[in-house]
C-alpha cells in the first residue's frame, strides 16, 4: 500500500537521504516548517516504514571479502515463504520477489568464501521451497544506491548514491 505523502513529506524525504543526520532544527529553517512539525513527520514516516535512517557502508571495504546475488528457483506457491525466511538472516541484505527465471533473487553479503560456502550449504538447504540456486559473484561495485528519491513534485528520481 503506498502511503500519503504530501509535498512535506517528499521534500523531508529527500533532505534526509541526502544527510540522514540533520537536524530538524536545520531542516525546519531550510523548509519553513516548525521543527516540532519535522519531527513529528519523520517519526511518523518511520513508524509507517517509509523511512528508514541508517548509515550505509560498502561492504568490500570494511572487510566483507563475498558479496554475491543469489537467483533462486521454488516450489510453486512457496517464493514469498521463501523471501520471508531469508528475510530474517544476517546475510541477506536484499530479498526481493522476482519474475523471470528466478523467482527470488537475493543479495549476501558474507566475510569470506568459508562464510558463503556456508551460507550455501547450510543455510539454504534449510529454507523450504527452494529448488535450485545460481550464484553471482560481485567484482566490484560501480554503484550502491539507497536514496531513492521522490522528488519536490513527487516524481520519482533516480537514487542518491552512497
Amino acid at each position: 500500500m503506498m502511503p500519503d505523502l504530501d509535498d512535506i513529506d517528499r521534500r523531508l524525504i529527500a533532505i534526509l537521504q541526502q544527510d540522514g543526520r540533520r537536524s530538524f532544527k536545520d531542516i525546519s529553517e531550510e523548509t519553513g516548517v516548525p521543527a516540532s512539525s519535522v519531527r513529528y513527520r519523520v517519526q511518523r514516516l518511520e513508524e509507517t516504514g517509509t523511512l528508514q535512517i541508517v548509515g550505509v557502508a560498502d561492504p568490500l571495504r570494511i572487510g566483507f571479502d563475498r558479496l554475491a546475488l543469489i537467483g533462486l528457483k521454488c516450489e510453486i506457491g512457496k517464493a514469498r515463504q521463501v523471501c520471508e525466511e531469508l528475510s530474517k538472516r544476517a546475510e541477506t541484505s536484499y530479498v526481493v520477489l522476482t519474475t523471470g527465471p528466478f523467482d527470488v533473487m537475493v543479495e549476501v553479503v558474507c566475510r569470506d568464501v568459508a562464510h558463503y560456502t556456508e551460507f550455501l550449504h547450510e543455510v539454504l538447504p534449510t529454507v523450504d521451497g527452494i529448488v535450485h540456486t545460481e550464484t553471482f559473484f560481485v567484482l566490484e561495485a560501480y554503484k550502491l544506491a539507497y536514496g531513492w528519491g521522490v522528488g519536490d513534485s513527487g516524481t520519482p528520481t533516480p537514487p542518491a548514491e552512497a
